[in-house]
């Protein structure tokens, strides 16, 4: 009888702790999709060049020049980052039905799915200490350092 009760607290456990990586995964992904969708799915989308001219806490702005035969605008913005400079010119992608843009390229994509690669550390920690399956776990948090150091390195 001993034996079937630690059986059933085992599988518990695991499908616990499973749970817990799943949803730290589909957290993550969630999170990044938001702005990802954007740079990966922009054709059709109304591409242009934001010239930063100022700098808050959360966002930067200045004037939008898109790309064919649209008007320049002013007061545009964009979520802050490290990398963004006063008098950077950066190529972007307006969101629809906003006056919110996201930065494209190589640079924005990785940029976009920062949250992933955090949330691929995270779900590696419950993977190799709750389930015990090192080398998953060692592989997702490698995916999830790469995505993060590529992230830094292309901005």
């Amino acid at each position: 009888m001993s034996s079937n009760r630690t059986r059933m607290l085992l599988y518990g456990r695991r499908a616990a702790m499973a749970g817990v990586a799943l949803l730290l995964l589909v957290a993550g992904f969630w999170s990044s999709w938001g702005d990802a969708q954007h740079v990966l799915l922009a054709k059709g989308r109304e591409h242009g060049t934001l010239r930063v001219a100022d700098c808050g806490e959360e966002t930067c702005t200045g004037p939008y020049d898109p790309e064919g035969s649209a008007a320049p605008r002013e007061g545009m913005t964009i979520e802050k980052s490290v990398a963004v400079k006063k008098g950077a010119k950066l190529p972007v992608v307006l969101k629809p039905d906003s006056e919110e843009l996201v930065r494209t390229g190589t640079a924005g994509a990785l940029y976009a799915w920062h949250p992933m690669g955090g949330a691929l550390l995270l779900a590696a920690l419950v993977i190799g200490g709750g389930l015990r399956l090192t080398r998953i776990a060692w592989a997702t948090a490698a995916a999830g350092g790469a995505l993060l150091v590529g992230a830094f390195l292309a901005l």
